[in-house]
C-alpha cells in the first residue's frame, strides 16, 4: 500500500467514525426514560458511561494528535455528560476535529511523532499508530454500546454502511447532520 492510500484510509475511517457515532447517539435518543444510565452486563456499566468514556478518550488522544496540552485534563471527569443531547454535541464536535485532522494527513505528517502524556511519562508514538489505535478504540467501545442496546426498547442499529459507495442509499439521514455528500465520502 502507498503512502497515499494509507491517508486515505485513516480518511475515510474517521468518516466512518464520525457517521456510526452519529446513527448510534440517534438511536440512543430513541431511549425509553431509565435506559441511557441503566446498569448493564458489558465493560463500563452502563450505555451512558460508555459513551462518556469514548467521548473522553476521544479528547484526550484528538488534542495529542493536534499538539494540544489537555493531556489528563481531558479525564478529570469520569462522566462529564448525564444527558445525551449534550455528549452527542460534544462527540460531534470532537469527530469534526479527528476528520480535520485526517483530511490533513500526508505521508510526512503521518508518522510524526505524538506525545502522549501518561500520569508518569511522556509517551511518544507515531501518529498513524495512534491513529489505528483510536479508531480500534471507538469501534470496540460503539459494538458495547450496540450490543447494550440489545437489551433495551431501542433495535441495534446497522454501524457498518459508511465505507463503500453500494452503502450510499444507507447513509443519507447520517451525512445531512454533517452537511456532507457522497462525494466527501468517495475521494
Amino acid at each position: 500500500m502507498s503512502a497515499f492510500d494509507a491517508v486515505r484510509v485513516f480518511r475515510k475511517l474517521a468518516y466512518n467514525n464520525a457517521l456510526a457515532n452519529i446513527r448510534l447517539h440517534r438511536a440512543c435518543a430513541a431511549l425509553q426514560p431509565g435506559e441511557f444510565e441503566a446498569k448493564r452486563t458489558s465493560f463500563f456499566p452502563s450505555i451512558k458511561s460508555t459513551l462518556n468514556h469514548i467521548l473522553t478518550v476521544d479528547w484526550f488522544y484528538v488534542d495529542a494528535l493536534e499538539g494540544g496540552t489537555l493531556g489528563l485534563g481531558a479525564f478529570d471527569i469520569e462522566e462529564p455528560f448525564d444527558k445525551l443531547e449534550d455528549l452527542s454535541r460534544q462527540q460531534t464536535d470532537v469527530d469534526r476535529r479527528l476528520v480535520v485532522l485526517c483530511e490533513g494527513l500526508t505521508p510526512e505528517t503521518a508518522t510524526r511523532t505524538v506525545a502522549i502524556q501518561r500520569s508518569d511519562r511522556i509517551q511518544r508514538e507515531r501518529a498513524d499508530d495512534v491513529l489505528s489505535h483510536l479508531l480500534q478504540h471507538q469501534t470496540h467501545h460503539r459494538g458495547q454500546v450496540h450490543a447494550m442496546l440489545a437489551g433495551t426498547s431501542v433495535a441495534p442499529p446497522q454501524l457498518d454502511e459508511f465505507i463503500v459507495a453500494d452503502d450510499a442509499r444507507f447513509r443519507g439521514a447520517e451525512l445531512a447532520v454533517l452537511s456532507w455528500d457522497e462525494t466527501k465520502l468517495m475521494r
